[in-house]
């Protein structure tokens, strides 16, 4: 048996501070997002496959909102919590003229509007939330780190599902 190599932004990260580590973490799981939805058509990325209105596209167009909430929102106080204007389940349903590629790049345009914002605080930074109190900047990166991680899950599942293709590479 041989040792899997770690993904591509923590190779070298051990000795990294825990900035850096966490950027790294969180980037690795953005661009396995990236990655996974990269290659599907518009029918593949809105196809039902589990009973819930779970899709490739919902998840992505989902996790675009998340990062808005978290970073956009929350961290730079517009609101104190990490609401959206609208429903939460809207961020599942894609309408007709919402396209993979436009919802791969308004995701990668909000990870990018993330990490410039993030980079304005310590991560001992903190801002209150509503519903949990007090959140730090460390504890944002932990949890979407966690949220997208899992979402990747998912999204994996579903890729297999549609084409075949696995693994997050």
């Amino acid at each position: 048996m041989t040792d899997t190599p770690p993904a591509p932004g923590r190779r070298g990260m051990a000795a990294c501070g825990e900035r850096e580590t966490l950027q790294a973490f969180l980037d690795d799981f953005r661009d396995i997002v990236v990655r996974k939805a990269s290659g599907l058509s518009d029918a593949d990325a809105r196809r039902h496959l589990v009973p819930s209105a779970t899709t490739v596209g919902g998840l992505v167009k989902h996790l675009r909102w998340a990062e808005y909430g978290w970073f956009d929102q929350l961290l730079t106080e517009h609101l104190d919590d990490n609401r959206r204007p609208h429903d939460r389940e809207w961020e599942f349903v894609l309408s007709d003229d919402e396209l993979l590629p436009t919802l791969v790049a308004e995701y990668r345009q909000q990870c990018e509007q993330s990490r410039r914002i993030a980079a304005n605080y310590p991560l001992d930074h903190t801002v209150a939330h509503r519903r949990l109190g007090p959140v730090s900047l460390r504890w944002i990166y932990v949890h979407m780190i966690e949220e997208t991680a899992r979402h990747c899950g998912q999204i994996d599942i579903l890729r297999e599902q549609l084409d075949g293709a696995t693994g997050f590479d």
